[in-house]
């Protein structure tokens, strides 16, 4: 038994199986819309972690252009309005 495997255990890590990160990785796949539209049903579990990385980071991007956007339209509005409020709620 390897070093590591015998520290894993110490530690009281428990490992993951094979066929929980396949279903795990199937999972994604349904959930990434650049695989999902596809035509093939065959991707690997790298590509799959690849474009999941790849669309959390565009969504991050999106999340910080609308946080951007929001303020700048609560910066040209009354601060006491109700849309004001609103948009203050969406930003916190």
């Amino acid at each position: 038994m390897s070093s590591r495997r015998s520290r894993m255990r110490q530690a009281g890590v428990s490992r993951i199986s094979e066929d929980q990160i396949a279903d795990l990785v199937s999972k994604l796949q349904q959930l990434i819309p650049e695989i999902r539209n596809r035509r093939s049903d065959r991707v690997s579990a790298s590509e799959v972690l690849q474009e999941t990385c790849n669309y959390i980071k565009n969504l991050h991007r999106e999340v910080d252009d609308l946080s951007d956007r929001l303020s700048q339209l609560l910066e040209s509005i009354d601060s006491d309005s109700a849309q004001a409020a609103i948009i203050r709620s969406l930003l916190m």
